[in-house]
């Protein structure tokens, strides 16, 4: 495929002495990408890890796909990372869709895994195909020029980027690759039922655009590359523009008439970074209709007038002098109370939390957290989360901050400050009710279980 290499070439996707992970699900597309980059190993000296992920959503099939590409991993002599993601499960805990759970399990793992061997690119099996139905489902889904781009060829990503060397050919072009090599894939059924969205585009859509463009995917993947170009671009000037803009805790503020000095295309975007920062880029809930009626306040002749956002969010003009910051809802009183084992701690809106000496550890959820007195020093301590909180999750290596954690549950903005945080006597976190638990050691001696009950009803049992 000399399109690829010309591709590859330009935007330096290989480099010599690489070591890059290829995710391979045994499809034609990721088996393609594996045996090209085998075959230019000895060209660039890489050092290729291959690695297969079992969603498991597809039982005895799924086991088969990943024998399988053991067994195309021995032959080319590659090692192969077989990893094991429970997507049902973190689907019914999390509340999300197939598609959505899968794809942050894969990503997360492929993260680790990346930075467990400190490798330099992920290679990802995406084609020119993939590159056309993306865009034309951003465009879809919203007007906001810098969210219809398509996939980037590279991104940084863990210890290195993601690399998409593909993105210049099409799908039947990998096919055929693969059967110049005697290759045979393995298909997964699920990508021919079209109420997946994707599949639906795919099926639907990709082929009457190529029946009218048949070079369609290299014309939408220069595009992308230009689309990409323009929007770093308007970002740096964009970010120029904040320098006049005033932050403080909370709160933004800033002058009509020096923002009325950009043009519209650097005020739509400037708009957009003031709104990323004060809802900690959880913009879900923001639409062009926000972006339309904020552009309508500046212009409009009301010198006072006021904006009411998602989650409190006032936008108020007054003269001059537009401010955005968050109603008084956000604003919550500071609490902090000390627990020791037989007591209580009542919180807003009727819930508490209650400690009691125990000798069952079975059954805990993430709203009971057990520990001892032994390795845990007391009193704990509930309270509201403070800036720069952090904590070392069960599991997980390293620490991670408490706002981050928020932000990976969705938790709304109007209830991080109300939501208690439980330390030891010494303020080390150890656990944030009903989200996330910190390891901690625990003997069988001195037992202490903490209840987090919303409810506000007791459990006496001890």
């Amino acid at each position: 495929m000399h399109n690829t290499d010309d591709f590859v070439r330009k935007h330096q996707l290989l480099n010599e002495g690489d070591t890059i992970i290829v995710a391979v699900s045994g499809g034609p597309d990721s088996l393609a990408l594996l045996y090209y980059l085998y075959e230019h190993k000895q060209e660039f000296s890489l050092e290729i890890i291959a690695a297969t992920i079992d969603h498991g959503l597809r039982g005895e099939e799924s086991r088969e796909d990943t024998a399988y590409v053991r067994t195309v991993c021995e032959t080319l002599s590659l090692p192969l990372k077989e990893i094991f993601v429970d997507v049902a499960r973190y689907k019914q805990k999390e509340g999300k869709g197939t598609q959505e759970a899968a794809r942050k399990l894969r990503y997360e793992a492929l993260e680790t895994l990346m930075r467990t061997h400190q490798a330099d690119s992920l290679a990802l099996g995406h084609h020119g195909d993939d590159q056309v139905e993306t865009l034309f489902m951003q465009l879809a889904r919203g007007v906001s020029p810098s969210s219809v781009t398509g996939m980037p060829v590279s991104r940084k990503f863990a210890s290195g980027r993601i690399i998409r060397p593909f993105l210049t050919v099409t799908k039947e072009e990998l096919e055929r690759f693969c059967d110049r090599r005697m290759i045979t894939p393995r298909y997964d059924p699920s990508n021919n039922e079209t109420q997946y969205t994707r599949n639906a585009f795919r099926h639907q859509l990709l082929p009457f655009l190529k029946q009218q463009n048949p070079k369609l995917h290299e014309h939408i993947q220069g595009y992308s590359e230009r689309r990409y170009e323009e929007e770093e671009f308007l970002s740096e000037k964009a970010w120029e523009m904040m320098k006049e803009v005033v932050f403080s805790k909370g709160e933004v503020t800033l002058s009509i008439k020096s923002w009325k000095r950009y043009p519209i295309a650097l005020q739509r975007r400037a708009f957009h970074l003031i709104l990323n920062y004060l809802y900690n880029e959880q913009v879900e809930d923001i639409t062009y209709i926000h972006e339309d009626l904020f552009l309508q306040l500046m212009d409009g002749d009301r010198v006072n007038s006021t904006l009411d956002f998602p989650d409190g969010l006032n936008v108020v003009r007054a003269y001059d002098q537009v401010s955005f910051t968050f109603s008084e809802s956000h604003d919550s009183p500071f609490y902090y109370e000390e627990l020791y084992p037989g007591g209580c701690v009542s919180l807003a809106g009727g819930a508490m939390i209650y400690a009691q000496s125990t000798k069952d550890v079975t059954g805990t959820s993430l709203y009971e957290f057990i520990c001892d007195t032994t390795h845990v020093k007391f009193p704990l301590i509930v309270r509201n989360r403070r800036d720069g909180d952090r904590m070392k999750p069960k599991g997980m290596k390293g620490t991670k901050k408490i706002k981050d954690i928020f932000i990976d549950r969705k938790i709304p903005l109007a209830e991080r400050n109300t939501w208690p945080i439980v330390t030891d006597g010494d303020g080390v976190v150890l656990w944030v009710p009903g989200i996330k638990k910190a390891a901690v050691e625990c003997e069988s001696t001195s037992l202490v279980r903490v209840t987090y009950n919303r409810s506000g009803r007791r459990n006496e049992d001890a």
